[in-house]
């Protein structure tokens, strides 16, 4: 027997949009913006955790908060089957921001914020590292424009 997936209806990706602009919203004030009570705000929160569906909860911080925080943009390129892998490896990485698959020459964009030029190093060394990398290139972030 095989399990159904779960498909978000329009009230979880409302709550999943409240809680995108605001990740500490709590249930009094997600109940209220969406229209329910507390407890269907709970049950959906659980259901989509359970589901996998919610993975956390994060904060966004200001893109230029730091100006002295060194940003990049790593393109990688993986051998055969082993984006999986890859990619766990790389969620592991606490100065990669943010991951992406990719179409075209590359298989994963991944983007970098480390607070120095050092730890940058050290960030490059360990993607490279990963078994099942094959190719990376990398481009430092200079202004937003």
């Amino acid at each position: 027997m095989s399990i159904k997936p779960y498909i978000p209806d329009e009230l979880d990706q409302r709550i999943i949009a409240h809680l995108r602009v605001d990740g500490r919203a709590s249930l009094a004030k997600l109940a209220d913006a969406v229209g329910v009570a507390r407890g269907t705000v709970q049950s959906r929160l659980d259901r989509l955790t359970e589901r996998g569906i919610l993975l956390g909860y994060t904060i966004r911080v200001k893109q230029d908060y730091d100006d002295r925080s060194i940003q990049a943009v790593m393109m990688i390129e993986v051998i055969g089957r082993a984006t999986n892998q890859v990619i766990r490896r790389l969620r592991g990485i606490p100065e990669i921001s943010s991951l992406h698959t990719t179409n075209g020459n590359w298989d994963l964009v991944a983007a970098i914020r480390a607070a120095s030029l050092s730890d940058f190093d050290r960030v490059l060394r360990e993607v490279r590292m990963i078994d099942g990398v094959s190719n990376s290139e990398t481009s430092l972030l200079l202004s937003s424009v």
